[in-house]
């Protein structure tokens, strides 16, 4: 019984997305008077054209986590962090909303921007959205805050209730504040790309991620010094701050869920979200015993990771375009993967490059280091690439909308991989004698 309402409920859900599809292609026509739908008008963009667009877009994002990592080797040495090592905790699951709201949000607004939404509810897009990732920053907050103050209290054997507060604090502000900026980020870029004609699905998620590490970074860095100031002499700043997002959290999940546009969002959100936490601290796990062993792993692995990670959004976020839209993916599609590995090798390349010139690394970039760090990392593309492929057509027709739910899945899955395949390329060094003094240094 409980099958059959289940199956008829998803019956439901996929005839009224089709439904939607159907009207949003009419309003289309109308508001633009062009004869061809929005996913014909883009579906036949020309290769090469996407091809730059993309490439551009994931230089910048490189180059946001390039100095997202050069910002944590200069706030390592804060008092705040320092005395409150906790603090170190907050920082993947903070950076992780990037790919849990942000890019989720782009995937979104890059849709509704082909199917013509942008032009006739635009001011209801901005609020539902902006309501809906305030709502669920403020909760990823509050988690990651538990986790910190739990993780760091067990082995520990004491609880310090002003670091419990300031971490608490410090974790809900920063959510809410990046959360905040960067939704409005991707709200212009895309009604921007929507007014020059480019396609926000090949430069939306991209720039989501080159912004996302190093606001959030800055922002959690600034926000808990400034509160490690208050530490010991007053809680009211903490509580006013930990009182404030909970009222925000029931305000912002009912505008969101009385908004068409982000109904479903808000009902299909939380499961990845949680999940993707849950997977991206399976790679944690790998990573704590790689670095014991491999210093050097730690600069590539957030430039293998984010790269990773980025390319498998756009493809995600321009599947999910055409299956809203109704057109074929499978050519379309067959490019933009193609395009997508071959940038794997000359993005990979800078970025590494990039880090060796800085200084910033602790392993020489031998030819045998490059050809199987390159290897790592395409295997990682192209895994990701097919369960990618897979996932958000299983979604779709399962009548969950994959905007809302694939990219968090995808990216965590990114970190994951990446961490591993890194991990196993630096033991095969290590293995088959490429021992650079270096390597484990």
């Amino acid at each position: 019984m409980n099958r059959t309402k289940n199956n008829n409920a998803k019956m439901e859900r996929s005839t009224e997305s089709q439904t939607t599809t159907d009207m949003s292609v009419d309003a289309y026509r109308l508001i633009t008077n062009d004869d061809k739908p929005p996913d014909i008008k883009y579906g036949r963009e020309n290769s090469w054209v996407a091809g730059v667009q993309m490439f551009v877009s994931f230089l910048l994002a490189g180059f946001g986590m390039v100095a997202a990592s050069l910002l944590l080797d200069v706030v390592q040495h804060w008092q705040v962090f320092e005395q409150v090592s906790e603090v170190y905790i907050l920082v993947p699951a903070l950076l992780g909303l990037k790919g849990n709201l942000e890019m989720t949000l782009a995937s979104r607004l890059s849709t509704h921007s082909h199917l013509g939404h942008l032009e006739t509810s635009l001011k209801a897009l901005i609020v539902g959205n902006l309501c809906l990732i305030q709502c669920q920053a403020i909760l990823v907050g509050f988690l990651a805050a538990m986790a910190a103050v739990v993780m760091g209290w067990i082995p520990k054997g004491d609880f310090d209730i002003h670091h419990a507060m300031l971490l608490c604090a410090s974790s809900v502000l920063t959510a809410s504040f990046a959360s905040f900026g960067l939704g409005l980020i991707m709200i212009g870029v895309i009604v921007v790309s929507r007014k020059i004609n480019i396609n926000p699905d090949n430069i939306a998620t991209p720039i989501a991620a080159s912004l996302g590490d190093l606001t959030t970074l800055a922002l959690l860095s600034w926000i808990a010094s400034l509160l490690y100031r208050t530490i010991g002499t007053s809680v009211v700043l903490p509580s006013m701050i930990i009182i404030s997002g909970l009222i925000l959290v029931p305000l912002c999940g009912y505008i969101a869920f009385n908004n068409q546009f982000t109904r479903q969002a808000l009902d299909e959100g939380w499961v990845p979200v949680v999940s993707a936490m849950v997977i991206s601290s399976a790679g944690g796990l790998i990573l704590d015993y790689t670095v014991s062993n491999y210093k050097g792993i730690a600069v590539f692995q957030l430039v293998i990771n984010g790269i990773g990670g980025n390319m498998v959004a756009v493809h995600a976020s321009r599947l999910s375009t055409l299956l809203h839209t109704g057109q074929p993916a499978g050519a379309v599609l067959g490019n933009t993967t193609r395009l997508l590995l071959v940038m794997v090798v000359p993005g990979q390349l800078i970025f590494i490059y990039t880090i060796g010139y800085l200084k910033a690394g602790h392993t020489s970039l031998t030819p045998i280091f490059i050809l199987i760090y390159m290897t790592a990392a395409m295997l990682q593309v192209f895994l990701l690439l097919c369960i990618s492929h897979y996932l958000v057509v299983g979604m779709w027709r399962l009548g969950l909308d994959p905007d809302n739910s694939a990219i968090p899945y995808l990216t965590a899955l990114g970190d994951l991989l990446g961490t591993a395949l890194l991990g196993i390329a630096f033991h095969i060094l290590y293995a088959i004698g490429d021992k650079d003094s270096d390597l484990g240094d």
